[in-house]
């Protein structure tokens, strides 16, 4: 059997063998609807086509085409399909003819709104009957045909047990297909083929589909099962992907709790890089290693550490570069907390969390895929450019779109989310499988944005472009209110019921440690603990009276025993700086403290029997005395305690991230300016409007003192005529020097070549 390649598009493409013409047609529409095609297919404005002829070529080749199915659903895409079966693509198909063909699977009203849509993209032109663009096939994820002509009852399931049990010779001519054109020519096809042979046998099968005498075709879903794909999309009537039902109030409630964890774990996780910022990888990125080492002491388990990363990263949180304090050891860069995390840690709750769902929405890049590994065999790496994808911010906004359609409250499941992406992006099919659409559901529950698998209502307010005020004091609405209180157990641990008052939080912090996270979160008090906020400069009154003031259960006997003890030994030693000198009110001990071993390396020397010095840091005697058992004390000119702890390491300046820049949308005034050009040129009885250069000169030099951008017509050297929207800054010896957004850069440009100025403010 040999393939058959489909029939390459025609060059005529505006124009064919009946109807009127693509550019005649695009003439005569009124502006408003020539500036609905420019907003609808942007492409086609860089640079700005020259003439009607120009713009309506360009509207019908290939990568433009392409370009413009992306966006479109099932329906869509399935009419074109069908006026490519009526081969409206040569000659004008009524829309009768249209609707009859595609049935009764869709109301004859949506077939219209979608004949209207694709013609508002010029992929079909003419009021009734209609051309379709020749190059339409290619924007097709499939072969002509297979959407409308094919049955739709298949059952999937069924479809891959017949799969099953087709034998060698039969896989293979199914591979052949499937791995080139789905279309081939065969003698087994004519009538009279012994039934026995592979061709008859899987057309009996309903695994081929026979065109003619002479050809046969692989069907569209069989050749999705062969991929492994889900099945479809099969209806032309868009699908309902609801799965389960909620109360908002409860999607909300989830939605905040995620919310919360989100900013607690990314919290540890600033606090975790700013003790022991973590060395890049020269490839760029965190080793395995080191993300283990992460997730073992911050208790996040990997999937969920790589999105923080990431998150955090992309909101410029933490960032590679040489940290201050510098870590000492000769290498780096070192990914550590930026500047910007001081910030961010003292915002608001809801403020910080709009950060971090807008960041993971925008986010160029695929957390999920982390610690997987790609094409060449090698794991991906966490915080590497290998992560980047500029189709991922697409895919969350596809997504969130779905449920954004959905009514409040109604959750999805991986399976019917991926079938409704699908049908409303069918050329993304590949992409939107029900495993990564599960990834991103993950995600978006992580991030606060989900709850129960429906959107929650602070999320509703991010698609609907509400002003971040807005959207935060939604999620400030949804959040718990922060506690004032904890309750205090006999055995020395610390239970928080909710979100703390940030002061408050900070202050049990200090002097407790986590020992569990989660909706309660669970501190532990230990000797060590106070005597670190003793260090700080806290007395064991303002310890007694913290625990007893904010805490909704007694204070324990043993708490207030094991304050008092630790106090009453705490800071006999005194530390200065000397270099470094060591003072206590009781002679014996110092004298003991000078002769542990632990101290050795100090080389401490009495001056008096209260006092000895070292030339050894004031840090380096603090941690030598704490080893050989003591509690020594900070203290600075005039006697007070000082809190010497580190306050972790900072990056100045943001590292180098690739960021996600989409294609800059051309504003309304710039569409005005370049159809005002393209009447003007078809008006010109020439067909241009060359200017005289005298004249050319005196409107640049005129935009230029007004700061006013211009669309000016442009011949480059080798003859092409382009329209350019610049920002003229000078003219001077005939060349315009003028800022050129397309390629957001400065320009030169030849007064002679220019054939038109416009401004870019023309109605």
């Amino acid at each position: 059997m040999t393939e058959h390649s489909p029939p390459a598009g025609r060059s005529e493409g505006a124009r064919g063998s009946s109807g009127v013409p693509l550019g005649a047609w695009l003439a005569q529409l009124p502006d408003e609807q020539l500036i609905r095609l420019l907003e609808l297919r942007p492409d086609l404005t860089q640079p700005p086509p020259g003439t009607i002829a120009a713009l309506a070529a360009r509207a019908t080749s290939r990568q433009s085409v392409k370009a413009a199915t992306d966006e479109l659903d099932f329906l869509r895409l399935a009419v074109l399909d069908a006026l490519l079966v009526l081969h409206a693509d040569t000659t004008a198909v009524p829309v009768a003819k249209l609707i009859e063909l595609i049935g009764t699977r869709v109301p004859a009203e949506a077939t219209h709104a979608a004949v209207d849509d694709l013609r508002a993209r010029a992929l079909v032109w003419g009021d009734d009957p209609i051309r379709v663009t020749a190059e339409a096939a290619s924007g097709l994820p499939w072969y002509p045909g297979q959407a409308v002509v094919e049955t739709v009852d298949t059952d999937p399931a069924d479809l891959v047990a017949r799969l099953q049990e087709v034998d060698g010779p039969q896989r293979e001519l199914l591979d052949r297909l499937l791995e080139g054109s789905p279309v081939g020519r065969t003698r087994d096809a004519a009538p009279g083929t012994p039934p026995d042979r592979p061709v008859q046998r899987l057309l009996a099968a309903g695994l081929l589909r026979q065109v003619d005498t002479d050809t046969v075709i692989l069907p569209r879903l069989v050749g999705q099962a062969l991929r492994g794909e889900v099945a479809g999309p099969i209806e032309l009537v868009e699908p309902d992907p609801t799965v389960s039902s909620a109360k908002a109030a409860d999607v909300d409630a989830v939605a905040a709790g995620a919310a919360i964890d989100l900013l607690r774990e990314t919290d540890l996780l600033l606090e975790t890089l700013s003790a022991n910022p973590v060395p890049e990888l020269r490839s760029g990125g965190l080793g395995i290693r080191d993300v283990k080492r992460l997730t073992k002491s911050t208790g996040i388990d990997d999937a969920r550490l790589g999105l923080i990363l990431e998150v955090a990263a992309a909101a410029g949180l933490i960032a590679a570069g040489m940290p201050d304090p510098d870590p000492g050891d000769g290498s780096g860069p070192y990914w550590a907390p930026t500047v910007a995390a001081d910030r961010f840690i003292e915002s608001p709750a809801a403020a910080r969390w709009h950060l971090l769902a807008s960041t993971w929405l925008d986010l160029p890049g695929r957390p999920g895929l982390i610690g997987h590994r790609g094409p060449d065999g090698k794991p991906y790496a966490a915080l590497s450019d290998s992560l980047y994808s500029t189709a991922a911010p697409l895919d969350r906004a596809l997504l969130l779109d779905v449920l954004a359609d959905l009514p409040p409250g109604s959750g999805v499941d991986a399976a019917s989310a991926s079938r409704a992406m699908i049908w409303r992006r069918p050329r993304w099919l590949v992409r939107l499988q029900p495993e990564p659409v599960g990834g991103l559901l993950t995600e978006a529950h992580a991030v606060g944005l989900l709850g129960r698998g429906a959107l929650a209502t602070p999320a509703r307010r991010i698609l609907a472009g509400d002003p971040v005020e807005d959207v935060v004091a939604a999620m400030s609405k949804v959040l718990p209110a922060p506690i004032d209180h904890f309750l205090l157990q006999a055995d020395l641990t610390v239970i928080v019921p909710g979100p703390l008052e940030r002061e408050l939080a900070e202050r049990l912090a200090a002097v407790a440690t986590v020992e569990s996270a989660g909706a309660a979160m669970v501190y532990r008090i230990s000797e060590a603990t106070i005597r670190r906020a003793l260090d700080t400069g806290k007395t064991a009154s303002e310890l007694h009276s913290f625990f007893e003031r904010h805490s909704r259960t007694p204070v324990p006997q043993g708490l207030t025993y094991l304050i008092d003890d630790v106090a009453r030994r705490h800071g006999q030693l005194r530390v200065g700086m000397a270099s470094s000198f060591v003072r206590c009110e009781d002679a014996a001990l110092l004298a003991q403290a000078v002769v542990a071993p632990a101290t050795e390396p100090l080389e401490m020397r009495l001056l008096a029997p209260t006092v000895a010095v070292s030339q050894a840091p004031i840090g380096d005697v603090l941690t030598a005395l704490r080893t050989a058992g003591f509690a020594p004390a900070a203290e600075d000119a005039s006697g007070t305690i000082v809190d010497l702890r580190s306050r972790g390491a900072r990056v100045p300046a943001l590292g180098r991230r690739r960021v996600f820049r989409p294609a800059p949308t051309p504003t309304p005034q710039t569409l005005s300016a370049i159809v005002a050009v393209l009447r003007r040129v078809a008006a010109a009885p020439t067909g241009n409007m060359r200017l005289d250069p005298g004249v050319a000169i005196t409107q640049l030099q005129e935009a230029a003192k007004r700061q006013a951008s211009v669309v000016i017509g442009y011949v480059d050297p080798a003859g092409v005529a382009t329209q350019r929207v610049v920002a003229p800054v000078n003219v001077r010896g005939g060349q315009l020097t003028a800022y050129d957004p397309a390629s957001g850069r400065v320009r030169e440009f030849a007064i002679h070549r220019v054939t038109s100025v416009v401004s870019a403010d023309a109605d």
